[in-house]
């Protein structure tokens, strides 16, 4: 099992060659879920999880790490802009650690710096109106979360 502060290479060797990996970005009210193909090239949103009790969350996924053949989770860490960590990086601790208690499965957190940012900017110079901003949001910063990650593993092996 992976340390909070080990580096996403090291954690990435207990990895199987293939498989999908899962990308979560927290937050207090929903939480973005994204998955990669198998070869962990490409990031794609997969859907917002309305949070609940915990045991409702980690029931959903379980059903999605079943259903999608997950060999990894990444999750997203929100440090302020000086690198620090407020309440919503202990948040996204607290779900580590509940989820590694109950999910045998290798976890990483990736800095998600700006990820809600820089999708909402996307959104708008789409014109998303308010509505279909709030719908995509979470899972497309899920999906830039997880690609960030991806994009580092890849570029450690080239």
């Amino acid at each position: 099992m992976r340390t909070p502060d080990q580096p996403l290479q090291d954690w990435a060797a207990g990895l199987p060659p293939r498989g999908r990996l899962l990308g979560i970005d927290p937050g207090a009210k929903r939480m973005g879920l994204a998955l990669s193909d198998l070869d962990r090239t490409i990031a794609s949103p997969l859907m917002t999880l309305e949070r609940g009790k915990f045991a409702k969350d980690l029931e959903a996924i379980k059903a999605l790490i079943a259903e999608h053949g997950i060999v990894g989770i990444v999750i997203g860490l929100p440090r302020n802009m000086d690198g620090s960590e407020g309440p919503s990086a202990q948040s996204a601790r607290a779900l580590m650690r509940n989820l590694s208690g109950a999910i045998a499965l290798p976890m990483a957190f990736w800095d998600e710096r700006l990820s809600t940012m820089a999708v909402t900017r996307t959104l708008l110079e789409a014109d998303a109106s308010r509505k279909r901003r709030a719908e995509l949001v979470d899972k497309l910063a899920a999906a830039y979360i997880l690609q960030g990650a991806l994009d580092r593993l890849r570029a450690r092996h080239a």
